[in-house]
């Protein structure tokens, strides 16, 4: 499954490079973010970028459309299985840990997708949108993963709740 996910991405993603070297350049060299984003630099170039824009639509869709059938499939099974388990807590706990996946897979795509749509069709919103919608695909899905998984656990959970209580306590104790 490693191998398959690691050819199938390196497929899609090698001839992106070859796309590019092809085009004359005549802008500016300065990209708007911290890392190389292949749409921001295929808007660089003088020549029509057609190609570019259909094999970089085909890349996202033929992704998120070929995960979200395999993921939709696996749960369809996952949860086929929990069901047929005849214990109610067993089936909680099995349910439970299926929603932490979702929410982890939730926080991966969104933001990918977002950025997606802001960098082909968001032409004429402000800079800093795209900056933002940029960061939140770098940033957001590994700070927010331990998070997810860490509220499953019950001892982290208590401790979060205690913490957001004593702010509440603080709040009204600043408002008396």
């Amino acid at each position: 499954m490693g191998l398959s996910s690691v050819l199938r991405s390196a497929l899609l993603i090698l001839p992106l490079p070859f796309l590019l070297k092809r085009f004359q350049y005549c802008r500016s060299h300065v990209l708007a973010h911290a890392y190389c984003l292949h749409l921001e630099i295929m808007k660089l170039a003088c020549s029509s970028i057609i190609v570019n824009h259909i094999y970089g639509l085909f890349v996202v869709t033929c992704t998120v459309g070929v995960d979200s059938l395999l993921i939709f499939l696996s749960y369809a099974i996952i949860l086929r299985t929990v069901l047929s388990i005849a214990s109610r807590q067993q089936r909680l706990r099995a349910l439970n840990t299926c929603v932490s996946h979702v929410c982890a897979v939730l926080l991966f795509y969104i933001p990918m997708i977002g950025l997606s749509l802001v960098h082909r069709f968001g032409e004429h919103l402000p800079r800093a949108v795209h900056l933002l919608m940029s960061y939140v695909y770098l940033l957001v899905p590994p700070l927010m993963n331990p998070i997810v998984y860490s509220i499953k656990t019950k001892q982290i959970r208590q401790r979060i709740i205690k913490k957001f209580q004593f702010v509440k306590s603080l709040r009204c104790f600043c408002k008396d």
